[in-house]
């Protein structure tokens, strides 16, 4: 009996990782770049912490993954703790070592500040920062999106014109914030219309109430079934990852039957639950 391969996909994926701080956790980031490479993802970012404070780490890494994997690596850069020129050599070091890709954020206020403030003699906010890092290269450049708006904007409509002035400095792409209703996103792909960039959804696989409880720091809405869905589970791993998977290949099913063809996954450096849904996409590593 002849066996025939699966079609090719018209799904296109990201991954994104953050840079390990332990042996252990470095390990553990290799061996999720290990097993997800295969899948030809578009590209793969690397987080940046507040204050620069993993910048080392974040540039070693988004290297290592572009000259050892041959995959097309983006590096996370941010207006906190830091002047222009300091940011502006940041992104030249990154030029020289052949990243071509960034992904420009604002920032999260760093350790110990509960608001963020601009730096002094810095960029002000992720417009700026693109407008400068337009140039220092032509970079293409990736830039955050807010489904169910920004915990910090006036209003929804101060926040989509926030988008809007990040696209006009020159943004390749936008990617959105997790969320976990598919309603979420489609409402917001007809409110952002003609913004002239791809909206990529940017999806997370949330295991436990621990996860949740950051989706939320960062903005998104979490259902109260995704809590009743770990209820009596603390201690039982492996149902957690089951359930969670489901959810997610419900999510994304749903997305797909509305035209949406591109994810971002944030993977939190772990790669079972990505795969699997990634091959329920229809993606198949490559020998």
């Amino acid at each position: 009996m002849t066996v025939n391969a699966a079609p090719p996909s018209p799904i296109q994926v990201s991954f994104e990782f953050f840079p390990p701080k332990t042996e252990k956790m470095q390990e553990q980031l290799w061996g999720a770049i290990e097993r997800l490479a295969p899948l030809q993802p578009k590209f793969v970012s690397v987080t940046y912490g507040a204050g620069g404070s993993t910048r080392e780490r974040t540039h070693e890494t988004v290297t290592r993954i572009q000259t050892e994997k041959g995959l097309k690596a983006a590096a996370h850069l941010t207006c906190v703790g830091a002047t222009r020129a300091e940011v502006d050599a940041v992104a030249k070091h990154y030029w020289d070592s052949g990243i071509r890709h960034l992904v420009a954020l604002r920032g999260d206020p760093p350790e110990g500040m509960s608001k963020y403030a601009p730096h002094p003699g810095g960029y002000a906010y992720a417009a700026d920062l693109i407008e400068g890092l337009k140039k220092v290269a032509d970079f293409e450049i990736s830039v955050a999106a807010y489904p169910e708006v920004h915990p910090e904007a006036k209003s929804p409509t101060d926040d989509l014109e926030n988008l809007k002035r990040k696209v006009g400095a020159g943004a390749t792409r936008a990617i959105t914030q997790s969320f976990f209703d598919p309603e979420v996103f489609l409402k917001f792909r007809d409110q952002a219309a003609g913004l002239g960039v791809p909206l990529i959804p940017g999806i997370i696989v949330a295991t436990n109430t621990g996860t949740l409880n950051s989706c939320i720091k960062m903005g998104s809405k979490v259902p109260q079934r995704m809590f009743d869905l770990f209820a009596g589970l603390e201690d039982d791993v492996e149902t957690r990852k089951l359930l969670a998977a489901t959810a997610v290949a419900e999510q994304v099913r749903t997305l797909v039957r509305e035209g949406v063809t591109d994810f971002h996954f944030y993977t939190l450096n772990r790669a079972d639950l990505t795969y699997a849904i990634c091959h329920m996409l229809g993606l198949r590593a490559k020998a």
